[in-house]
């Protein structure tokens, strides 16, 4: 598990022997793998004129048909992987993103998520019996599965939104949903932000909203992202955005496609607090180096004194290299962290204060 809860699992495909690393993703409407994974692993696809949209581009794929996909005990066949460049979550995650595993193959089983010991386990498809605790949710599905949610920040809107446990954020709104609904308040705090996704990066608001609630389910002070929405990516105005696995990882879930139902058991993560820091900056493992690549203008970061090129050395005199212990360590606002960047060849020290979007 990942920052924002993505859940990376290991497989191989066809009769290559390489591990790979897969994103488990109920966003994903198919399965797929990185260009360069497929170059490196002499699996060449063929062009067609479908599209997949991310939240920064719309790009034709191409496709490598009857390929099989290999888990520990579950050998899955003819699967139609479609190719892509996640180079991009590569570098947001610090490990290879070699494909995600989306909709082609969670609708061939029932697949449980355990956050509490980090397993997955696979079924094969029909009805089974759930936990005694919990919410069973029959959403429909046809590629990715929508859920009903209230929100609340002053006024309560009742909305649908994608189920998407490959987006490692709390609650993603469309600016046009935003707007049209009124749930953001003239005059409430925006913070601009940067996300990363499908087709590159994309910039944002972030800001909490008062209340989600689903099922029994509520939460507060909700970190909330909004954007503008070119693509459609969030299907407006069927729907209002998407709900991210930093919300769904508070839950064992049990998907369970092929008679249209989801479960989900609150578990040990379901009170761990929201994270609230902001830091104007973004950062990227880049062939062994973590790069910040943006900082926002009058961001912390920029007050003290990072710019688009410095490679960190070390946060708080941690020399590990490794981008998910420091995002970790810039998610505490108020914290006060010496950061040792090299600039120009010549290492420099900056104090940077994280602060709240709050």
């Amino acid at each position: 598990m990942l920052t924002g809860g993505v859940v990376i699992v290991r497989a191989t495909v066809g009769d290559r022997p390489d591990s790979l690393n897969f994103v488990l993703d109920t966003g994903s409407g198919g399965i797929s793998l990185d260009s360069s994974t497929a170059s490196f692993l002499r699996l060449t696809g063929e062009a067609s004129e479908r599209t997949i949209r991310g939240i920064a581009g719309v790009r034709k794929v191409k496709f490598i048909r009857n390929l099989s996909l290999k888990l520990p005990g579950v050998d899955v066949t003819n699967l139609d992987f479609h190719i892509n460049d996640y180079q991009i979550l590569t570098g947001v995650y610090g490990m290879r993103i070699d494909g995600i595993i989306g909709y082609s193959f969670l609708n061939r089983y029932i697949v449980k998520i355990n956050y509490d010991n980090n397993t997955i386990e696979v079924w094969e498809p029909g009805e089974i019996p759930y936990p005694k605790k919990g919410f069973l949710f029959r959403p429909p599905v046809s590629s990715i599965p929508v859920i009903t949610a209230m929100v609340n920040d002053g006024d309560k809107i009742n909305s649908s939104f994608y189920f998407d446990t490959g987006a490692g954020l709390c609650l993603l709104l469309s600016e046009r949903f935003a707007r049209d609904s009124g749930i953001i308040k003239k005059g409430k705090k925006l913070t601009l932000t940067q996300a990363e996704g499908i087709g590159g990066k994309k910039t944002m608001q972030v800001t909490t909203v008062k209340q989600v609630k689903f099922g029994p389910y509520t939460f507060k002070k909700v970190p909330t992202h909004i954007f503008d929405d070119e693509y459609n990516v969030t299907a407006y105005p069927q729907l209002g955005g998407l709900i991210g696995n930093d919300i769904f990882r508070r839950f064992n879930l049990t998907l369970n496609y092929g008679v249209r139902e989801i479960h989900l058991e609150p578990n040990s993560h379901f009170n761990d607090a929201f994270d609230y820091s902001y830091t104007g900056m973004s950062f990227y493992y880049v062939n062994g180096d973590i790069i910040i690549e943006d900082v926002m203008a009058g961001s912390p970061a920029d007050i003290a004194g990072l710019k688009a090129g410095d490679v960190i050395l070390a946060v708080s005199n941690i020399f590990s290299n490794n981008i998910q212990a420091y995002k970790s360590m810039l998610q505490t606002p108020g914290a006060r962290l010496k950061i040792i960047v090299v600039r120009d060849s010549v290492p420099v020290e900056v104090i940077l204060r994280v602060k709240s979007i709050l």
